[in-house]
């Protein structure tokens, strides 16, 4: 099944884009799939990045489902 995963800030630098469309096998969580694109980005993003499913902050347990939209965001700065 796929799921898009959308970057954003520093991540999107990483990976040098800002979405990807991403095969995952049926059952997988939100931590299987981020240590996915982790792999892709040679681990240069954090291990547990915080993470939005569909627009809402998510779990890493969270099973994803075809379609689903998976967020990375980067850590915020400033004050």
């Amino acid at each position: 099944m796929t799921v898009t995963v959308l970057l954003f800030a520093s991540f999107a630098d990483v990976l040098g884009r800002s979405r990807i469309e991403l095969a995952i096998p049926p059952g997988a969580t939100v931590g299987d799939t981020v240590a996915q694109v982790r792999a892709t980005a040679a681990d240069r993003l954090p291990p547990q990045p915080l993470v939005a499913v569909n627009e809402e902050y998510a779990r890493y347990d969270r099973v994803l489902v075809a379609g689903d939209e998976l967020a990375l965001i980067p850590p915020v700065a400033g004050g």
